[in-house]
């Protein structure tokens, strides 16, 4: 009798296991960078202060969420003849932490830590790159019907 119940627990577990594993699980694809960009796009970009700010688009049928983004600070030097030796440019990469609905947007802002130096002999070239997300695929049989 002990045997059975066993055998019947287990055999229960299996089918709620079986019932609870989403339909739309996808294996991850991996896109080319231009690919990702028209996808998730930065757009109306300023920079103040080293601070960054935009707007992320969403241009996809899914949601997105947990966007990354490449800021990178490039350091110009006034005499690029004669460059120093001491150069301050750094690339940072920020995760947005938001779901992005299609067609949607959402603002971010990003300060630097530490503070970018204050310098006389360059400049920097700030751009933002969006460099990974993830897509949120809804209920397969939902979009079916």
């Amino acid at each position: 009798m002990n045997k059975h119940c066993s055998g019947l627990i287990v055999a229960i577990v299996a089918s709620l296991t079986l019932l609870t594993l989403p339909t739309t699980v996808k294996p991850a694809t991996l896109l080319a960078p231009d690919q990702a960009a028209q996808i998730v796009t930065a757009r109306n970009v300023m920079e103040k202060d080293g601070t960054v700010k935009g707007e992320l688009v969403n241009n996809s049928r899914q949601t997105v969420r947990d966007i990354e983004l490449q800021i990178l600070y490039s350091w110009r030097w006034k005499d690029e003849f004669h460059p120093g030796t001491d150069d301050p440019g750094r690339a940072v990469y920020v995760t947005i932490n938001k779901e992005l609905p299609p067609g949607q947007s959402v603002g971010f802002e990003y300060r630097p830590s530490p503070p970018l130096p204050s310098r006389k002999d360059g400049y920097f070239d700030i751009s933002v790159k969006v460099v990974g997300f993830s897509q949120v695929y809804g209920d397969l049989m939902a979009d079916r019907r």
